[in-house]
């Protein structure tokens, strides 16, 4: 048999529990919206903090960069920007392979892969670094586009990369930006070269880096949205960078 307080009623003390209930479900309710939006901000820290140390990695590359060796190979898939970008740059000996180092003059480039991980394709940022023996021996043979081909030793450096995108800019009179283009004859004598380079990344926050399992998701899911509108997406954050472009060889 129920006991009920004194002084209340069976209705008052269905009432009062009822009441209770509600504000128990509410709390419970607040509780769950709250680790929600906490997982979002630690995620979108993590993933501000991978971004940010990547172009600080490749702000450093490019102003070691020699400015008469540059390839920007601009793609697009689906309307996401996958560019592939490559350089000559001098880098000290502590920063290559003692058996391969025979100078500083060195190649880095960086470019999108899908990584199979867990069962399932994730697009990376990937960063290939060629040592001096191996870079000398390729411009002795005037074939330095072979140093910026995908090597299966590359690193990824950044995980859930949606689009990367390299804009090449010269700097005018007054500060002002102008983009760079090469010449579309490579018999074409170049006669001046960036002095700046434009990095800008698309990632994926965690619980959307978690729904695509293929290439093709990685191109056109649903979830991605448009690149016109990566803006107004909670799933995605945009990080650029305007790096310095070298010196003359």
């Amino acid at each position: 048999m129920m006991h009920r307080p004194k002084g209340f009623t069976l209705i008052e003390l269905m009432v009062a529990m009822s009441v209770g209930m509600v504000v128990l479900l509410a709390a419970v309710g607040l509780l769950r919206s709250a680790g929600e939006g906490y997982g979002r901000n630690t995620d979108g820290i993590s993933a501000e903090r991978e971004a940010r140390a990547v172009l600080s990695q490749a702000g450093e590359d490019l102003a070691k960069a020699v400015r008469k060796r540059l390839l920007v190979e601009e793609k697009d898939n689906a309307g996401w920007r996958s560019d592939r970008l490559g350089f000559l740059c001098l880098q000290p000996a502590d920063a290559q392979a003692e058996d391969e180092r025979i100078g500083d003059l060195c190649a880095v480039v960086y470019y999108l892969s899908d990584i199979t991980m867990g069962g399932r394709s994730v697009r990376c940022l990937m960063r290939g670094f060629r040592g001096s023996s191996e870079t000398f021996l390729a411009v002795g043979k005037k074939d330095v586009s072979s140093l910026y081909q995908p090597d299966p030793l590359d690193e990824p450096v950044a995980f859930g990369v949606v689009a990367f995108e390299v804009e090449p800019l010269i700097r005018r009179t007054g500060g002002r930006f102008e983009k760079w283009r090469a010449p579309a004859d490579e018999s074409t004598e170049v006669t001046e070269w960036p002095t700046s380079v434009r990095l800008t990344m698309v990632v994926a926050r965690r619980e959307l880096t978690g729904k695509l399992q293929n290439a093709a998701d990685w191109q056109s899911h649903p979830l991605l949205g448009t690149p016109d509108k990566v803006a107004e997406s909670k799933q995605l954050e945009t990080y650029e960078a305007l790096q310095s472009f070298g010196h003359e060889d």
